[in-house]
């Protein structure tokens, strides 16, 4: 390509038709959420109803092997939810039981037998939990 050939700038030719144009007539909100109202919205407590349904069955184990000894309970098997409400969720489960844990391979692991707190938490916050295992 020679200095002297230029390539057109100007947008082109216009559409013929506005692939848009049928939205229009729609009752759609003004532009996108912000990222501060959608921080907001997330980190928002659910609503008691929102507690009461039934979100799914979620496994409680309790675990030694390959910890050296050491028992941690395993909340496993989430639909639905993503990693950031599961770490809502451990952060509140480590809270109430007074022990550390994690959220590791989409499973929240608390530290010692913590089987009974685990269940409550999750129940509060409308999963149907199932003690599964030793």
């Amino acid at each position: 390509m020679s200095s002297q050939e230029k390539i057109s700038t100007n947008g082109g030719q216009g559409l013929g038709q506005n692939p848009f144009a049928a939205l229009s007539g729609l009752s759609l909100p003004a532009g996108p959420v912000s990222s501060t109202q959608a921080q907001a919205a997330a980190a928002k407590v659910p609503s008691p109803s929102a507690s009461a349904r039934n979100r799914g069955r979620v496994d409680i184990l309790r675990e030694k092997a390959g910890r050296g000894g050491k028992t941690v309970t395993v909340a496993t098997g989430f639909t639905g939810i993503g990693l950031p409400e599961k770490e809502q969720l451990a952060k509140k489960i480590q809270k109430a039981a007074g022990s550390g844990g994690t959220v590791k391979d989409g499973r929240i692991e608390i530290q010692g037998d913590r089987r009974e707190v685990v269940a409550r938490i999750l129940t509060e916050a409308g999963f149907r939990p199932v003690m599964a295992g030793g």
